[in-house]
């Protein structure tokens, strides 16, 4: 055995990483749904790179985030939570009347960027070269789902990574 044999394990597979990613995620809605937010601090890069799209007054995210509002003051509850690639894009709605996407992009194991959207569908594709080799005619690799909200009408995006 090495020297290092007691040092953290690094991931040996893209799944590894997958499950360290989502875990990461997990653990940042379960510090802020504890008002932990030093535990959510250390998972987040110092210079985070922030996106939104929705209506202005619903940035609730980058509030909590910033300390400008309390983690008591929205809710956030993820109704799912999946991985693609490095990014980690959770899902959650409460009613018709409040749906919201957040992606996380991860490096080393740290949140470097947050994409958060709210009231807008929202659809990720696969524009690397690689996914262009395969010819497949859908690049799709995650789309809302929301179960509540079918009947609704929301602007549509589409994320390219």
């Amino acid at each position: 055995m090495s020297a290092n044999a007691t040092e953290s394990p690094m991931p040996e597979s893209f799944s590894e990483v997958e499950m360290l990613n989502k875990g990461i995620v997990d653990a940042l809605y379960k510090g802020l749904s504890n008002g932990h937010m030093g535990t959510v601090a250390k998972l987040i890069a110092s210079d985070l790179e922030w996106w939104f799209h929705g209506p202005p007054q619903c940035q609730h995210m980058m509030r909590i985030l910033t300390g400008e509002s309390s983690h008591t003051k929205f809710k956030f509850e993820p109704r799912s939570i999946e991985v693609v690639g490095d990014c980690v894009i959770a899902e959650g709605w409460e009613g018709a009347q409040v749906y919201w996407v957040h992606v996380w992009t991860l490096k080393d194991g740290v949140i470097t960027q947050f994409r958060e959207y709210f009231n807008t569908w929202l659809t990720v594709k696969d524009i690397s070269p690689h996914g262009w080799e395969i010819r497949h005619e859908n690049h799709t690799l995650w789309q809302s789902h929301p179960r509540d909200l079918f009947s609704r009408s929301l602007p549509g995006l589409i994320l390219g990574i």
